[in-house]
Order: structure tokens, then sequence, then C-alpha cells
């Protein structure tokens, strides 16, 4: 690839690089981090090149017509640091997080592929615990591990292991979930307490302490959507609350809705321990990782009873309805906060917690 910086170009063989080199020669953290520039890094790198229509609707996964059926497709990978941590693993985290991502199109998961990269050196017996944490939580979630693969790479080189996940799900027909049903009036539901994912991993890296034992959120999320499908519960959209938070996750149904979105903090379940720990860390805990949390977006009539089926569900943390779409087709969110002001969410441009996911 020919770099031209001081004319501002980046070509190969005439093409020109659409992410300015001037301003990020090099890939970043924050580029990871579910925030501004990694929106940059998808839209002008990745979406500019593979161009097609289902790639550009950004969805959790990918819904593919196969003859007369609907298949959902997604793939993540994960490079959590450390391996354990307080409610969960790199290998629950992995079949968990790729579950959740073909819940969220109202699918039902039916397969996974799993890519082993391993670190020369890595014990034998933290491997085995990994695999069978895996199959616990795919025997739980109802998925077979049908296919795989293993890399080995030099010792100091992979920090002990990653895992990427592949997941086949199926859709059955009338099943519409996504930003693009989104409409004025709808309720936004949260399906409980935030921000636990993050600073429980945070806390086993900075030796925080709390007087309970913080535990990550890590949960599969496909039992509680067939649920609200199959109860007549017309889901509009439905996210799950990863990298970025439940801000990130928001703004991004916002943008691709063309519908504002209005919250108020006070609603808006924070654990007192979760709290405390963003402000010895200096985080907000809108914008710290869950892996076991979704939004919904629904019409009002429906929100008792999906409150209902989600806390029959998740009884130790109730969902909570925390805002509305708003008129209009500004893609814009705002929070209402505990002094009754307003302010505009937006994407961080830097990364708050690296390698949770």
């Amino acid at each position: 690839m020919t770099l031209n910086i001081e004319s501002g170009k980046n070509t190969l063989e005439g093409l020109q690089c659409p992410i300015p080199l001037q301003e990020y020669p090099k890939v970043l953290l924050a580029h990871g981090g579910g925030g501004r520039l990694m929106r940059q890094l998808i839209e002008k790198m990745f979406l500019a090149s593979f161009d097609n229509p289902t790639l550009n609707l950004m969805n959790d996964s990918a819904v593919l017509k196969v003859d007369s059926s609907s298949l959902a497709m997604t793939t993540d990978s994960y490079v959590v640091q450390p391996l354990f941590f307080p409610g969960g693993d790199i290998g629950s985290l992995a079949v968990f997080g790729t579950v959740n991502d073909l819940a969220m199109c109202g699918a039902e998961p039916l397969y996974l592929s799993v890519g082993f990269i391993l670190e020369e050196g890595l014990s034998m017996e933290t491997l085995w615990q990994v695999v069978q944490s895996m199959k616990t939580a795919a025997q739980r979630t109802g998925v077979q591990i049908v296919t795989g693969d293993t890399k080995v790479i030099d010792t100091g080189t992979g920090d002990g292991m990653y895992i990427n996940t592949t997941g086949i799900g199926k859709v059955k027909p009338g099943i519409n979930i996504g930003p693009a049903q989104v409409r004025s009036g709808d309720v936004v539901l949260v399906s409980g307490d935030i921000g636990r994912h993050g600073i429980a991993i945070m806390a086993v890296r900075e030796g925080l302490q709390f007087e309970t034992t913080l535990e990550s959120d890590c949960a599969p999320l496909a039992e509680v959507v067939k649920e609200l499908v199959e109860s007549g519960v017309e889901l509009h959209c439905l996210r799950d609350l990863t990298r970025g938070g439940l801000a990130a996750a928001l703004i991004e149904i916002s943008h691709s809705a063309k519908a504002p979105i209005h919250i108020r903090e006070k609603s808006i379940s924070v654990q007192e321990d979760v709290r405390g720990a963003c402000e010895i860390l200096g985080l907000d805990p809108l914008y710290v990782a869950n892996e076991g949390r979704f939004v919904a977006i629904l019409p009002e009539k429906d929100s008792e009873k999906a409150r209902s089926i989600i806390q029959k569900h998740f009884p130790e943390s109730p969902p909570r309805m925390i805002g509305t779409v708003k008129e209009g087709t500004e893609p814009i969110v705002t929070l209402e906060n505990f002094l009754g002001s307003h302010r505009v969410l937006d994407l961080p441009s830097g990364e708050q917690l690296p390698r949770i996911c």
C-alpha cells in the first residue's frame, strides 16, 4: 500500500483509503471500543469496501434468505483479560455473546463454530477449563458446536488465548425485529441493572475491593427473547448492551432508525458498588459494557407484559422502563439527569475499558 501523507491520499493501485491517516496512522484500542472511532472504522473502511444491503443494516446478526426460510448469522471474537473473572470466563462469554447476538433479531440459535488462537506455553489445564465452560454454556443455550479451528502463536504474542465464534440460527416467518421497525411513542425497556460486567473485570485488574462480591452479568438471552416472541409481544427492536454500554446501543439504534430517543437517568438501575467504582475510575455507567443485558423498544401497550416475562427470567434485577421514542427524524439521544436538566448523549471518542469482551 502506497501512503502519501503529505497529499492526504492513501492509495492501493490508485484507490483512496477513506480513513484519515494524518489523524490515525495506526489502529488504536479505541477502534475496537464501541465508540466514535470504531463506528468510523466500520463505516469508512469496512462498509465502504464490502458494501451490500445486508451488511449495511449494521445489525447484531445478518438475516439471510435461503429458499423459503430465513437464517441469522453472526460472528464475534473474544480477547478478554483476565481469562477468568467473577461470574464467567472467556469460554462462557464466547458462547453467550454469540447466542445473544442471534437472539437480538429474534432467531433461535442452532449452531456455533469455534476458532481458538492459543499462545505457546498456555497451561493445558486452563484450556481444559475454558473448553468445559464452553461445553456447559452450549448445553445451557441448546446450541451445538459443529466445526472449528485451532492456531498456535509464539510465546508473548497472544495473552494466553483468543476465541472466535460464529453462530447460525433460524428466524421464524413473520419475525422482523430491527431499528427500521422503531416508531414514535415506543417505550425503551432495559432488562436489568447495567455496568456490572465491565466493572467486575476492572475490579480484578485494579484490585478493587467491594463489600459484596461483584459479578459479571454474563448470561444467555435467547430463552427470554423466545418467550417474548411467543407471547405475542410486539418487539420493534432489540440490542444487547456490550461494548459502549447502554448509551452506545441507544445511539446506534437512533441513527439507524432516524428517530430521537429520550431517557431518564433516575429510571436506570445501577448497583451502588458499580456506581461507586465508576466514580473512583472516572467512568460513566451508561457507557460501561454488559454481557447479559439488553434493551427492547416496543409499543407501550405491551410494556407491562414484557416486563413480567423478563423479570421471571432475571428476578434478581427487575427490568426498567427508562424512556420513549419521540416524534421526528433527528438521530439524537437525550438524557434527563437526576437534577432534571437535559444533555445529549454521544459516542465516546476513546476506549473506557479495553479488553472486556
